[in-house]
């Protein structure tokens, strides 16, 4: 110190400490759990102190997406109508009608026949083709009884196969368009009154048996009622034309003509009662 005194220069000061910088703000660990938590696939953990998880979009995540939006109403509204344009193309191609003017395969007889035929009936039906004609193919095929049978059949395995289809294909899609009032009405009748509705569709015919089962099917009645009243108010109808089929080669007979008769008269007071019903039907 005297040295430094004499040498006339002041004592240096040590270097003051750097102020180090701001830690970055580290979120809590809730925060972190539910970013986790939310995220579709994989997550990047970088690593250091404070470093934030970042979810990553993976595979996992895309396969997700692509699920939802093919399971979506409208995306299975539109593989409904693919299958059933698809099937209607596969009749026109395969022309069915061609059984009656050459016959039964040779190969398929008995009862092999009457299975394969009621398959095809009730497949045929969900794809639109009108069931009298299937009706009278069964009656002159197989005869008025096991015709009857097999038409039967063919037309529960068509009206079941055609309600699963519109219910998880259609119904989610078609519900919210349901706005008019005849629409509304017929959709109320339907969903409180199932059996009894669907047994008087069957029984007085008019309204085409495919578009019977696609409407039960938007509506909410059970499969169970639906399948019972069709079952129950088919068989008049279908003995009628098994029995025109079966006689179709006399049709001056007694049995060609009650049968006639018994196809003509449901049909009859089905549109009186309709005519009559109109104005309670506008105001439900």
């Amino acid at each position: 110190m005297l040295d430094a005194n004499r040498s006339g220069t002041a004592p240096t000061s040590p270097p003051a400490a750097t102020p180090a910088p701001p830690a970055a703000p580290v979120p809590p660990p809730a925060a972190t759990s539910s970013l986790l938590a939310a995220a579709p696939g994989p997550v990047l953990t970088p690593a250091g102190p404070g470093a934030v998880a970042v979810p990553v979009l993976s595979r996992t995540g895309w396969a997700v997406r692509c699920t939802r939006l093919l399971l979506s109403p409208y995306a299975r509204l539109s593989l409904l109508l693919a299958l059933l344009a698809g099937g209607a193309a596969g009749v026109l191609v395969c022309e069915p009608q061609r059984l009656l003017t050459h016959g039964w395969p040779p190969q398929l007889g008995g009862a092999a026949a009457a299975l394969v035929f009621a398959a095809a009936y009730g497949l045929c039906t969900v794809v639109f083709v009108p069931r009298p004609l299937l009706n009278l193919a069964a009656g002159a095929m197989f005869g008025s009884q096991v015709g009857l049978s097999t038409a039967l059949a063919g037309t529960v395995l068509g009206a079941g196969v055609a309600f699963g289809l519109g219910r998880a294909l259609g119904q989610d899609a078609l519900r919210p368009l349901l706005r008019g009032r005849w629409l509304k009405a017929a959709d109320g009748q339907l969903s409180r009154h199932g059996f009894r509705s669907m047994l008087a569709l069957r029984l007085f015919p008019g309204v085409p048996f495919w578009a019977a089962n696609y409407c039960a099917a938007v509506s909410r009645m059970g499969p169970l009622p639906f399948l019972l009243a069709t079952a129950l108010g088919s068989i008049p109808n279908t003995a009628a034309y098994a029995v025109a089929g079966a006689r179709a080669s006399a049709p001056t007979s007694p049995a060609f003509l009650i049968a006639m008769a018994c196809v003509a008269l449901p049909a009859l007071a089905g549109t009186v009662v309709a005519w009559r019903k109109r104005h309670r039907l506008r105001a439900g």
